[in-house]
């Protein structure tokens, strides 16, 4: 049984909770005398465990219905929760919801305890800490784990080795830990290279810029000879969890009152940043760096403006720039930047209209990616997106627009002379992907815009 906190919390900040747990005085004991104490994180974090299972992901019902029980357990544990708050606040019942003639709610309580007892049946049959549902309460419990189940013998007489706990945990958790934590690693030391040379004079003479190749100059002309060099905004996407036990993509509908972190980029974003810096360095330019939680209005007013990443991890994309003729969209209803696909608005005819990348449950071999080129009158000032679905789609679309003989191809396709002004535009590349690199890049498609 858990023992009650001492001083119940009213009117909690549900996105202050998860951090700030030092209202509750007393730790949460497990289900034997003198068994170890749990405090309010250790039960948080299995039911992070929990929702992360597939049999919570398949049912998003009783995700929000162990979400909001947790945290009044845990919150409020002296205020008793009654049908009607839970028929009205979670399952979104009308006001007069009656729960004499609806039984909605103990019915979901029912599946609620049928499905924590088939996780800890499988996918955490070695989880340290159980959640159960009190039969009589609308509530949670959390207690250590009396005893571990018996090892599996590899032979007669042979007992195995056990193994530290270590919780199933869906694949793309582990792939957007391994690139958070790799791309923030590359991004520290490159971006301070990268500040470090902002205030030094461009190394490249006037005479030395105009041996650049025609393409090159023409297609980063607007980004050049301005009294403030263009800022880069790359993404840093909110995650939630921790470098430790896992990472993954902030998720509104279920982590709303959880701690989130901004101090992570993609491994594209970060070795295509690099990337940006050479060649507007050649050219005789420079630039400034800044991460998308920090970017601000005034940024976008008053400054050429260069994007890196899917508007899933550099959010101040959706709220500056028009969606476009290639915009990128959800395949279901969950905010899972892992089932993104880009969609042509107006495609042409025979054309397909949905781009879809490698499916997430299989290595990447393909993934697609915008270039887009936009232009503000008042004041006047470019703006150029290159973002991928993925962190590798972003790196290839980078890369595109640093190399002569990509962007004579493209410079083709809108019918544009070197040496001659560019207009706004967009593109669409297809990206071959093998061991987490892009290969190669092919432009599929190329609209001008007004």
């Amino acid at each position: 049984m858990s023992k009650e906190v001492t001083k119940p919390v009213t009117n909690p900040n549900p996105l202050n909770s998860y951090a700030n747990t030092n209202h509750v005085t007393e730790m949460l004991k497990g289900g034997r005398d003198g068994e170890e104490v749990l405090n309010p994180q250790e039960c948080l974090g299995q039911v992070d465990l929990l929702l992360d299972s597939q049999a919570f992901q398949r049912s998003e019902e009783l995700s929000k219905l162990l979400l909001y029980l947790a945290r009044h357990t845990l919150d409020a544990p002296r205020i008793h929760l009654k049908e009607y708050q839970i028929a009205t606040e979670v399952f979104g019942r009308p006001p007069n919801f009656d729960p004499l003639t609806d039984s909605s709610v103990r019915v979901q309580m029912g599946r609620l305890r049928h499905k924590l007892s088939e996780y800890y049946k499988a996918d955490g049959a070695h989880d340290h800490i159980l959640v159960d549902v009190p039969k009589g309460r609308y509530a949670l419990s959390f207690h250590h784990r009396a005893s571990a189940p018996p090892a599996e013998t590899a032979a007669e007489g042979v007992a195995e080795i056990p193994r530290p706990h270590e919780p199933v945990r869906p694949l793309p958790l582990g792939i957007i830990l391994l690139a958070a934590v790799a791309g923030a690693l590359l991004a520290s030391a490159m971006l301070l290279a990268i500040f470090h040379r902002q205030n030094a004079p461009p190394v490249v003479t006037r005479g030395a810029v105009s041996s650049v190749p025609a393409a090159l100059q023409t297609f980063w002309t607007p980004f050049l000879g301005t009294p403030e060099a263009p800022i880069v905004v790359f993404s840093s996407a909110p995650f939630v969890g921790d470098p430790i036990r896992g990472m993954r993509y902030f998720d509104p509908t279920r982590d709303s009152f959880r701690p989130v972190e901004q101090h992570y980029t993609g491994v594209g974003e970060a070795l295509g940043l690099l990337e940006l810096d050479r060649v507007l360095r050649v050219l005789g330019g420079q630039l400034r760096v800044k991460r998308a939680s920090l970017f601000t209005l005034d940024d976008a007013v008053n400054n050429n403006l260069i994007f890196l990443g899917s508007p899933a991890s550099n959010p101040p994309l959706s709220k500056i720039s028009d969606p476009g003729e290639f915009v990128f969209r959800q395949r279901d209803a969950a905010p899972d930047p892992w089932s993104t696909v880009i969609v042509d608005l107006h495609p042409r005819a025979g054309d397909p209209s949905i781009f879809p990348p490698t499916p997430r449950t299989r290595p990447m071999k393909e993934d697609y990616a915008v270039v887009a080129l936009h232009y503000e009158a008042d004041p006047p000032r470019w703006r150029l997106i290159l973002e991928g679905i993925s962190t590798i789609g972003t790196q290839a679309a980078i890369s595109y627009v640093c190399h002569n003989d990509s962007l004579e191809e493209l410079l083709q396709r809108l019918n544009v002379t070197a040496g001659r002004d560019l207009k706004p535009f967009e593109a669409l590349l297809h990206v071959n992907v093998a061991d987490d690199v892009p290969l190669k890049s092919q432009l599929l498609a190329v609209r001008k815009r007004e």
